[in-house]
Order: C-alpha cells, then sequence, then structure tokens
C-alpha cells in the first residue's frame, strides 16, 4: 500500500511538472509570437519604405525624361518656325526676281537686257534644308540610362535589407594573440591589429602564422550564422575573411577555399579579389552561414555587396581571419579595426 502510495504521489509530480512544462510553452509560444508580431511589423514598413522610395524614383525618373522630350519638342517647334519663316522670305525674293526676269524678257534693248540679266542671273540654288525630327535615339539613350539608374537603386535597397537583416547575427570578435605573426603588434583590447618593422620574440606554437602577417580570431564557429566588420580606412593592403581550424599556418599561404581561406583582399588600394570597386571600402562587413556554406562581404558604408562564396562545405571550425599585410614603410601602417555593429545605419 505504501509503495502504490508512493508511485501515485511520483506520478502526481510529474503530472504537475508536465503541466508545468506546457505552461512554460505556452508562454515561450506567445512570447515568440509577440517578437514575430514586432519583427514583422517592422519588416512590414522598411519594404513599405523601399517601395515607396522606389515609386518615387520611377516618377522623378519619368518626369525628367518627360520635361526633356517637351522642351526638345519646343526647341524643333521653333527651329521649324525659324525655317517656314526663313523660306517665306525666300519665295517673296524669288517672286520678285520672277517679275523682273518676265519682264526683261520683253525688253528690246539688247544692252539693257544683258547689263539686267548678269545682276539677275544666280546660280541654281543646291541648298539643303535641315531634317527637323525629335531625337528618338536619344531618348532612348536617355530612358536607358534611367533605366539603369533605377537599376542601382533597387539593388542598393535590397542590398541594404539584406545587411540590416544580416547585422542581427553580430558576434563580438577578439583577435587571439596566440595566432598572430610576430611582426603583429594588437591593442590591449584585441580590436586592432597592425604590422611592425620588428619580429618580436614570440614561442613558435603550431597556432601561430609564422611567414605570412596573419592573426585569427579567438572564437571559432562550428555552427549557425555570425557577422562581425571591420574598419580598413587609410589602408593600401589588407586581407579579410574566414579560415577553417585545420589550415596550414608555417610558411607561404594562398588565400582559397581549398587551402581553407574565404576571403577578400585589398592590392594597390583599389583592387579587391581581383575586382575593380567604383569605391574604395572604409568598412568591411563580413557574413558566415555555416550550414549554408555561405561567406559573404559587404561594402558597409554605401551598402553594396563585394563578393560571396557560396555551396561552400564547412566540417571543421570557422574562425575570423585578419591580415593587415606589411606597412610598406609607412604607406600601409593603419591598423585593421573590429568595430561595433550599428544596426541603425
Amino acid at each position: 500500500m505504501f509503495y502504490l502510495h508512493t508511485e501515485l504521489m511520483k506520478t502526481q509530480k510529474d503530472v504537475q511538472q508536465m503541466i508545468q512544462d506546457r505552461i512554460k510553452k505556452i508562454q515561450d509560444v506567445k512570447h515568440s509570437a509577440g517578437v514575430r508580431k514586432i519583427n514583422s511589423e517592422k519588416e512590414k514598413a522598411t519594404h513599405v519604405e523601399i517601395f515607396t522610395d522606389l515609386i518615387r524614383a520611377i516618377e522623378r525618373c519619368q518626369t525628367e525624361l518627360l520635361e526633356m522630350m517637351e522642351e526638345q519638342q519646343k526647341a524643333a517647334e521653333k527651329q521649324e518656325e525659324e525655317l517656314i519663316e526663313e523660306l517665306e522670305q525666300e519665295i517673296t525674293e524669288l517672286k520678285m526676281r520672277n517679275t523682273e526676269l518676265e519682264q526683261l524678257s520683253h525688253t528690246e534693248d539688247h544692252l539693257h537686257l544683258l547689263q539686267s540679266y548678269s545682276s539677275l542671273h544666280r546660280a541654281a540654288d543646291t541648298r539643303n534644308w535641315p531634317e527637323i525630327s525629335l531625337k528618338t535615339q536619344e531618348n532612348l539613350e536617355t530612358l536607358r540610362r534611367a533605366l539603369n539608374t533605377l537599376k542601382d537603386t533597387v539593388e542598393e535597397k535590397i542590398t541594404q535589407t539584406e545587411l540590416k537583416w544580416k547585422q542581427q547575427y553580430a558576434v563580438d570578435v577578439t583577435l587571439d594573440p596566440d595566432t598572430a605573426h610576430p611582426k603583429l603588434i594588437l591593442s590591449d583590447d584585441g580590436k586592432q591589429v597592425r604590422c611592425g618593422d620588428i619580429r618580436q620574440e614570440l614561442p613558435d606554437t603550431p597556432q601561430r602564422f609564422d611567414y605570412c602577417p596573419c592573426v585569427l580570431g579567438k572564437e571559432g564557429f562550428s555552427s549557425g550564422r555570425f557577422y562581425y566588420e571591420v574598419q580598413v580606412k587609410g589602408k593600401t593592403d589588407w586581407d579579410l575573411g574566414v579560415a577553417r581550424e585545420s589550415i596550414n599556418r608555417k610558411g607561404k599561404i594562398t588565400l582559397t577555399p581549398g587551402n581553407g581561406f574565404c576571403t577578400v583582399w585589398l592590392r594597390k588600394e583599389n583592387e579587391c579579389f581581383s575586382l575593380s570597386l567604383k569605391v574604395k571600402p572604409q568598412r568591411v562587413g563580413v557574413f558566415v552561414d555555416y550550414e549554408e556554406g555561405l561567406v559573404s562581404f559587404y561594402d558597409v558604408e554605401s551598402s553594396s555587396h563585394i563578393y560571396s562564396f557560396t555551396d561552400q562545405t564547412f566540417t571543421d571550425k570557422l574562425y575570423p581571419y585578419f591580415s593587415p599585410c606589411p606597412n610598406y614603410e609607412g604607406k600601409n601602417s593603419n591598423p585593421l579595426i573590429i568595430t561595433p555593429v550599428n544596426y541603425n545605419k
């Protein structure tokens, strides 16, 4: 009887726990629903703002094109009026000349005929009258430029939305001094790195880069999504991205996915990952989706996409990767700076 009572109490306790679990689950669901509703409203507002901007851009392009065509029409009408006025004046002069010639044809004074004819005789009129038409080809080119501008605006708005979404996965990245090349100088807070001139006396551990001026972040990621931003302002050369934990850290390294690196780099101040960019990046955002095998890079200031590695297969940890590159006698002495992510850019 005591055993049955004990079992009954245990079962009752289990049922009560199950009730509490379900109450908590209901609270979690309600909280998630509330958060989702807030996020959904924010997303709706963002999309409405984007479409409103695009509609305004379309209307502005349309207005500018129509105004240009109206100006062309007025210019053509003015040209037509001037040409008609000129032709009418010439017709009047030609009629007078024709009358004089008619009168001259009846004269019997040969000397007068010879003198008058020489003054009235003119070479045949071979004038080419100007063609007056609207500049259709020019209008088409203007329309093409307007549509290309609109396309750029659409892409910029999409990238802004995409970047804002990815910024929610921001992580706190700190540099790992145990991986830093001996010439690299790290700030005390682990947020800045620059290349010095002197090779420091540091232990040559397996984790440390010994040839290339590189350093990794302290924390590795083996799942999910993460995002961080790095200021590259004032630098002529730099490397950024992520590296697999299993990369070779000794001797020369080649920055390719096959060697475990997904990176972009700047060389000669204007070549980024062998791509010519319209604007030199000042701050670069790095986004990683581990499961999707995606690594994307963004110019944060202009909200533009730089490059993406897709369809990668990650199995080991990924670490943020940084190289300030040699300082080239002070020409590239500015540090790489890991900066806080501002969601309201």
